[in-house]
């Protein structure tokens, strides 16, 4: 064991109040009191509320923020939470919020109508001077309207039917005027993020440990969940522990109470100690390969729906993953909204894949590798850390290429490098990613230009595009972002599937979940609607 290990270790040591587990029976009761200790594999990078996406910041947002509304992770159906009811006009261009009566910010300002207007003018329009973005939930925003202390409005351009589930995911929390009014690159200091939720920052070693407090006046939780009032924990303890081995240890010993990112091939020995796998669905765009089509080398559709057919995302599921993971059957989930099964369309088939590589003019060298024009089909991507076992997903997925002659270069997701050549097709055609929200916005927010841009089009995030765009596809994502009626959203949403799929834009390959493992003596674990936990009702049983 490193150093720096050791002193990690001595460090969990020190502060577990728990001790090892001795099996007996619990209180079916809540606990009040304790601190839970929660190893993450990540820092948090901003708290800036959209930046939410990210699990590290959204694990900690959920915490701290409450949301206007609450979306039910059983039934996704919206619930009241800060907003007591609403109404939506017949076209889903204004939406109005009756704001529930006595919530404060932790800094003992009122959350009110004026409080989430102010929100969501930043979220939805940005603040340039600030550098704060505009929220990829928020769609068509134009502005609010401040009705009475307790009523507010809001105006769309166009058709906004995701807006009323957007204002419950993580990216929509609530903060208060002190914390809107500082600039983007401050808001990595979660000291800084006020919010109204049932625990407060208490301290914070930036990138090393952060400490949350009870909220002691706190009263207004969703509405329709059984706790009400203060949180049971007094505390959680947030420790970054990067190494998969070292989180799994401290749980396993006694050490910590609750981890995430449990790796598939640690799920056996920590069920076999009758600890808990939680494994939530993030229900929105699948773990995938993406490709850049703005490089030559994978422009021609026939080379991409190659690379698909000699992709086996069963061999990739059995081989490094469990039933958690189940192999993906569309770009989106089978939890989530809108969804198409279009398995058809993803089968793995190597004759079809060397018959399209030969009719795109791809050949076979002396050396093995494709070749055209003097040119190899020599490919590229950096692993994504967030992602389960990306760094093998991605060897995998070069093996299977390199029987057809193709060599994908897997490079470190910790490179320096590695953010500016994200944005540079010629230097990066394939990148791996996902992206969870339970609603059929997420598509838009994966592949639009102004978005995530994952395809990397002209006009998106990249400035190193020389050409490449797709107006259909384009366009398909502002329907389905302006649709109000259901039926006709969702069959957007299963055009966009195929569409997809037919331009071989992408190669899902697993849904993926959130994988957390916690103490037998962890009770009231809950997950929003993606998988983020909230420990809003946990508790610790003696033990």
């Amino acid at each position: 064991m490193t150093t720096k290990l050791k002193r990690l270790a001595l460090t969990l040591a020190t502060i577990s109040a728990s001790g090892l587990f001795l099996p007996g029976a619990f209180a079916s009761e809540p606990v009040k009191g304790g601190t839970l200790i929660y190893l993450e594999q990540q820092a948090h990078t901003n708290l800036y509320p959209p930046a939410g996406g990210f699990y590290p910041n959204g694990g900690i947002l959920n915490q701290i923020t409450d949301k206007l509304t609450y979306q039910n992770p059983k039934t996704l159906e919206i619930e009241p939470w800060i907003a007591e009811s609403w109404t939506v006009n017949a076209d889903a261009t204004e939406y109005t919020f009756k704001i529930r009566p006595g919530v404060t910010f932790s800094d003992g300002t009122p959350l009110d109508a004026a409080a989430v207007a102010k929100n969501y003018d930043v979220f939805g329009l940005g603040n340039k001077a600030l550098k704060q973005p505009v929220s990829e939930v928020i769609n068509n925003y134009e502005r609010s309207e401040v009705v009475d202390p307790q009523t507010v409005k809001f105006f769309f351009k166009k058709p906004s039917p995701g807006f009323l589930q957007g204002t419950s995911v993580i990216g929509s929390g609530l903060v208060a005027a002190s914390t809107l009014a500082l600039p983007f690159e401050q808001l990595g200091d979660a000291t800084k993020i006020i919010g109204s939720g049932p625990f407060v920052v208490d301290s914070e070693t930036i990138g090393k440990e952060l400490n949350l407090k009870a909220r002691e006046e706190y009263a207004w939780g969703p509405a329709k969940l059984e706790h009400q009032g203060r949180a049971y924990l007094d505390g959680i303890k947030y420790i970054i522990t990067g190494e998969d081995s070292v989180r799994i240890g401290a749980l396993l010993a006694g050490q910590a109470d609750f981890i995430r990112q449990v790796q598939a091939y640690d799920e056996k020995q920590v069920e076999a100690q009758d600890y808990q796998i939680y494994a939530p669905s993030t229900r929105g765009v699948n773990n995938s390969v993406v490709f850049r089509p703005d490089n030559p080398l994978v422009a021609d559709v026939r080379v991409r729906k190659a690379l698909l057919h000699a992709t086996d995302a069963k061999e990739i599921v059995t081989t490094l993953f469990s039933a958690n993971y189940p192999q993906a059957t569309s770009i989106i989930a089978s939890t989530a909204l809108g969804y198409r099964d279009i398995s058809a369309k993803l089968a793995f088939d190597p004759e079809k894949a060397k018959a399209l590589l030969e009719e795109a003019g791809w050949t076979v060298g002396a050396n093995g590798l494709r070749q055209k024009d003097g040119k190899e089909l020599v490919l590229t991507a950096y692993e994504s850390l967030p992602q389960p076992q990306n760094k093998e997903t991605l060897q995998l997925v070069a093996q299977q290429w390199g029987k057809l002659g193709v060599k994908l270069t897997v490079l470190a997701g910790d490179s320096g490098s590695r953010v500016v050549d994200d944005l540079d097709p010629l230097k990066t055609p394939v990148s791996p990613a996902m992206v969870g929200r339970a609603d059929p916005d997420v598509i838009k927010s994966q592949y639009y230009p102004k978005n995530r841009d994952v395809l990397r089009q002209k006009g998106g995030q990249s400035d190193k595009v020389q050409s490449f765009a797709d107006d259909k596809l384009n366009g398909l994502l502002e329907a389905l972002t302006a649709e109000p009626d259901r039926e006709k959203r969702f069959a957007i949403a299963g055009e966009v599937q195929d569409y997809v799929i037919d331009q071989a834009y992408a190669i899902p390959i697993f849904e993926e979940p959130q994988a957390f493992a916690g103490a037998p003596y962890v009770q009231g674990i809950a997950f929003e609607s993606v998988g983020r936990p909230s420990f809003y009702s946990t508790w610790l049983a003696e033990h």
